[in-house]
């Protein structure tokens, strides 16, 4: 399959690096309200990439399930592909890619778990059927022998926690939060012009300070 000849003008907004605020958060918070605005499906839909010791890289969809002030959060299994990577290798990318607004962001930083308290507030908050299906994986990412083997794995587990009972948390499933050290913002531009700021945390200051500064596309 040939698409060289495949490709559009990306004309539906600009960026100025004058008129953006301090904080990249009000920024990212700003592009997020907008992308749900214009009805994107999952707006907080991002690409995670990881790599391990073996310097191999990984990438796949997660969901933010919150912005903090210092990061964004998701939450997946621990013993996950993705959770051997972060264990080996505390730094991780994430983008956002929005194209019925032709932006993008690209974060990156490092990554930890966040506290097993506020996992288990948020598994506690997930449907029913998804919180036993977070059990069914032991661990996410590891070989099966069919689909068979998981929808009697599922089927047992909806036994031992049915409907309106409290299904345990698992110790092996919670939240990480990546720092932002450094996130781009990117909106596609007529002629591959496109804008592209990228705020980096100042290590001179405090944590409210960044510094901004814009690549060429």
């Amino acid at each position: 399959m040939d698409f060289t000849d495949q490709r559009l003008s990306y004309e539906k907004g600009a960026l100025d690096q004058q008129s953006i605020p301090t904080s990249p958060f009000e920024l990212l918070k700003s592009w997020i309200s907008d992308a749900t605005e214009q009805k994107v499906q999952e707006p907080y839909a991002m690409s995670l990439a990881t790599c391990g010791a073996d310097n191999k890289p990984s990438v796949r969809i997660v969901l933010m399930r919150e912005i903090t002030e210092t990061g964004v959060v998701f939450y997946t299994n621990y013993e996950s592909a993705k959770g051997q990577d972060i264990a080996e290798n505390p730094n991780a990318e994430v983008l956002f890619f929005w194209h019925e607004l032709e932006r993008q962001v690209r974060i990156s930083g490092s990554i930890a778990k966040i506290d097993a308290n506020k996992s288990a507030t948020y598994f506690q908050k997930r449907p029913h059927d998804s919180q036993v299906g977070a059990w069914v994986s032991q661990p996410q990412s590891g070989e099966v022998a069919n689909r068979e083997v998981m929808e009697q794995t599922f089927d047992q587990l909806q036994a031992d926690y049915p409907e309106n009972s409290q299904v345990p948390t698992p110790a092996f499933w919670g939240g990480y939060e990546i720092t932002i050290q450094q996130i781009e913002f990117w909106q596609g531009r007529a002629n591959r012009m496109h804008d592209r700021i990228v705020y980096t945390q100042d290590s001179n200051e405090d944590k409210a300070g960044w510094t901004t500064k814009r690549l060429l596309p």
